[in-house]
């Protein structure tokens, strides 16, 4: 008993850490006891959610195909709600709609016929007057500038001698009823070889025939480049002709208008 009076207070002391000791040993038992409550109570009233469906994109996939695939409205050309037609008498008083811009103006100038315009160069004769024969010829533009150097010259002028227009270099056979002479032409340095039955032609230039089917116009044939016609109330010039094709060239403004030749 004097034991215990003594030392009660150690004896109280190691009593309560005994039981602190205890009670940290079985905490984490108690811990996971808790957990596993509370897990099973989360398990009970939260069940576990359903999948969702699959989200319906169709009715957006068709929209991006659509984006992709954009449609083309004509509000220009056959749209006639944003662009009325134009209608225009033609040369019998007759109302016709003009639906394109090559059924009045420049466009609808149709050529009929495109001819070339040849120069010429010919063996005419031998002029047998002189000690050594000299041998005249012909030459023709006919796509010259003023109508008098259109017609036909001619050049008397033995072998070798040089012309303003050409050299004759040889002659092929008798001299005085030859094959054929040979030259050499100034403007291009071009050899050439004629004789009385074979002249040498080449296209220098070419005329146009055309016509204008809105107001039943024909325009006098043969027209050169630099020419002028007139229609629709508006001048044009001849700009260009070659062997498929005519250019108009508007005198109000200069715009080029090409026209086609099919034969």
């Amino acid at each position: 008993m004097d034991f215990l009076k003594k030392h009660y207070e150690k004896i109280i002391l190691v009593a309560v850490l005994l039981g602190v000791v205890g009670f940290l040993v079985f905490l984490p038992f108690v811990i996971a006891a808790d957990k596993k409550e509370i897990d099973d109570k989360r398990t009970t009233f939260i069940p576990k959610p359903k999948a969702l469906p699959a989200l319906d994109m169709s009715s957006q996939d068709a929209v991006m195909a659509r984006l992709q695939s954009p449609t083309n409205f004509d509000f220009s050309t056959r749209n006639k709600l944003f662009n009325p037609i134009m209608w225009k008498r033609n040369a019998n008083n007759e109302l016709i709609p003009i639906k394109s811009a090559n059924d009045i103006g420049p466009g609808a100038v149709v050529v009929t016929k495109i001819t070339p315009l040849y120069m010429v160069v010919a063996l005419l004769q031998v002029d047998t007057n002189t000690s050594s024969p000299r041998y005249v010829i012909g030459l023709t533009n006919q796509a010259a500038a003023t109508e008098s150097l259109r017609h036909g010259q001619t050049r008397y002028a033995a072998v070798g001698d040089k012309k303003d227009l050409f050299t004759l270099k040889s002659v092929k056979g008798d001299p005085l009823n030859p094959e054929s002479v040979e030259l050499t032409l100034a403007d291009t340095g071009e050899q050439v070889t004629v004789s009385k039955d074979k002249p040498f032609q080449r296209p220098e230039a070419y005329t146009a025939d055309l016509k204008y089917p809105p107001e039943n116009k024909t325009f006098p044939p043969g027209r050169r480049m630099g020419a002028q016609i007139s229609f629709n109330g508006e001048n044009y010039n001849i700009f260009a002709i070659d062997a498929g094709i005519v250019v108009l060239s508007s005198q109000a403004n200069q715009k080029k208008t090409p026209l086609h030749y099919t034969p």
